[in-house]
């Protein structure tokens, strides 16, 4: 548990918005270079782990990038006006301290707008957009900004470190994806699986499930499982949403996602990882979902098509510098892929 605690902390810290993921990658890379027998990275940035085996094809896809800014313009009292790398909802980018990816290193602001103080009655009941907002580095002048390293499409992540919380539960940045990028990683550690295995950190899902999109048309697996995480729904103002995906009760196989726009996984990939998840004694849930999609989207229309499934984390407060998983879960999910790559073979050669 500790150790996995350690790990979701390594990849929690680690920043790489959409098309910059390159600190993360050299996390999974430290992490799996003793335990694959081949680690390259591919034209888009995807980092790809192979563990040989048998002819049998396996695909372990979990993107590694995370939502995210990028700068769009400096102003020449030196604020800074930046565009959203991912889907965020607005009124939680604001006052977030924030870090700026610059040429000469990393650079500390404050994301600030217009104060109440300042605003008309109609304006202060309107939530603030992106576009109305600014990053303060301190600076005064565009040109002290551009001497800091940085310009006009430097990327911009949240200043958020992993902590513990109680009961087991986590917070910080970025565990969607960071969460199911250590299932993909202590899964890989712990199968014993007999086929050849690719573990793909894939990048820029959060803005289109590009990097999944490549890599799957490449290495063409006979079967791939996405990591991820799924909206948790135990906390209050969820109740509408009928769903009963909680924290600490396991891993959540997706049956439908996105209203069926996404993944609507195939009844041999739902009896595969449920019967994994019941001969394992591992305990799991199921999710229908009527908003977001994973890898799994892109993976399983490639080519012919991929028998896909997705195995996720529950989160509490997703896409939010303030996100909170529960360790188990990511222990449990790590078991059900571990399993579940050893017994694909069967499901799938036998059918």
């Amino acid at each position: 548990m500790e150790d996995v605690k350690e790990l979701l902390r390594k990849l929690s810290n680690a920043h790489g918005v959409s098309g910059f993921e390159d600190d993360v990658r050299e996390v999974v890379k430290a992490e799996l270079e003793d335990h694959v027998d081949e680690i390259r990275i591919d034209s888009m940035g995807n980092i790809i782990c192979v563990k040989n085996g048998n002819e049998f094809t396996e695909m372990i896809a979990s993107h590694i990038d995370e939502i995210g800014f990028i700068v769009k313009y400096i102003d020449d009292r030196g604020y800074i006006r930046f565009a959203a790398l991912g889907g965020w909802f607005d009124q939680t980018a604001l006052n977030q301290r924030v870090v700026l990816h610059g040429s000469k290193g990393n650079v500390y602001g404050v994301i600030g707008c217009k104060p109440p103080h300042l605003m008309r009655d109609d304006e202060r009941k309107k939530v603030i957009q992106i576009k109305d907002m600014f990053i303060d580095v301190g600076a005064g002048s565009k040109e002290e900004v551009q001497e800091l390293g940085i310009d006009i499409g430097t990327p911009i992540t949240i200043d958020r470190e992993f902590r513990e919380l109680g009961n087991n539960k986590v917070t910080g940045k970025a565990f969607d994806n960071r969460a199911g990028t250590a299932v993909m990683i202590e899964a890989l550690k712990n199968t014993e699986s007999k086929a050849t295995i690719f573990a793909v950190g894939t990048v820029q899902e959060e803005v289109g499930l590009k990097g999944a999109r490549i890599s799957a048309f490449a290495i063409e697996p006979d079967v791939a499982i996405a990591t991820d995480v799924c909206v948790a729904v135990d906390f209050p103002g969820t109740e509408s949403a009928y769903m009963d995906v909680k924290l600490g009760n396991g891993p959540a196989i997706t049956v439908v996602d996105a209203s069926g726009r996404g993944l609507i996984a195939s009844k041999r990939v739902i009896e595969w990882l449920k019967g994994t998840a019941e001969r394992y004694e591992i305990p799991y849930q199921m999710e229908v979902a009527e908003g977001g999609t994973t890898d799994a989207t892109a993976i399983h229309l490639t080519k012919s098509g991929i028998p896909t499934g997705v195995v996720s984390v529950p989160a509490r407060y997703i896409h939010s510098p303030v996100e909170v998983i529960d360790v188990n879960d990511v222990v449990n999910s790590a078991k059900l892929v571990a399993r579940s790559l050893e017994t694909a073979e069967e499901y799938f050669r036998s059918k």
